[in-house]
């Protein structure tokens, strides 16, 4: 079978990277200095992008309703629409906005997903926060599926089990109204391209 490297481009793929030099390694323990700092360039073409298109991805939730009041697409803008309009910082009303993002690709474990996506962006409190909603926010109904709704006091004691709590209170589970006058996606443009402009933390630390 006969492949090639150098197919055209599927439509909105970055096109910059046919122009520039790439690395000459077919295996990475062959690698060099030359081929790791031409990796390192081309990325910052890439990059700046992100924002773009965990919008586009966020997009995918529109018209899933999965039985609610409200498509999964506006239950996340709510979420965040309601923490917006109570003041919580960008940081935050990020996390609330892509909480949900993981439903189309981890039906069963969207919140490890959606933590992964901001993981580099925000503090080690908000991360948690959003990797562990999906337990707080069974204390609504678990109860209602014959399970046990009290499941996020495995947690009892953790420094941020009360901001998990407060998340799920007030911004997560009220966020299905269909009459809520809620924000549109492209309101948060500016917010996600700020969000993720730049890391805050690497996920490379040392233990």
């Amino acid at each position: 079978m006969t492949t090639t490297t150098d197919s055209p481009p599927v439509e909105g793929q970055h096109t910059g990277a046919a122009e520039r030099p790439r690395a000459t390694f077919t295996a990475m323990v062959d690698g060099t200095q030359e081929d790791w700092s031409r990796i390192a360039e081309a990325s910052l073409e890439f990059y700046p992008g992100l924002a773009d298109r965990v919008t586009d991805h966020l997009r995918l939730l529109g018209g899933d309703f999965g039985g609610f009041n409200v498509d999964r697409l506006t239950h996340s803008l709510q979420t965040a629409t309601r923490a917006a309009r109570a003041g919580r910082d960008d940081e935050y009303v990020a996390c609330a906005l892509l909480h949900d993002i993981g439903d189309t690709l981890g039906s069963y474990n969207h919140a490890d997903i959606a933590a992964a996506v901001v993981k580099p962006f925000v503090s080690e409190g908000y991360h948690w926060m959003v990797e562990q909603h999906g337990i707080f926010q069974g204390y609504y109904f678990f109860h209602h599926l014959g399970l046990d709704r009290n499941m996020r006091d495995r947690f009892a004691g953790h420094q941020y089990y009360d901001l998990c709590a407060e998340f799920c209170a007030e911004y997560d589970q009220p966020a299905f109204d269909p009459d809520y006058p809620t924000m549109a996606l492209e309101e948060f443009t500016p917010l996600l391209r700020d969000f993720f402009a730049s890391p805050k933390q690497s996920i490379y630390k040392a233990d």
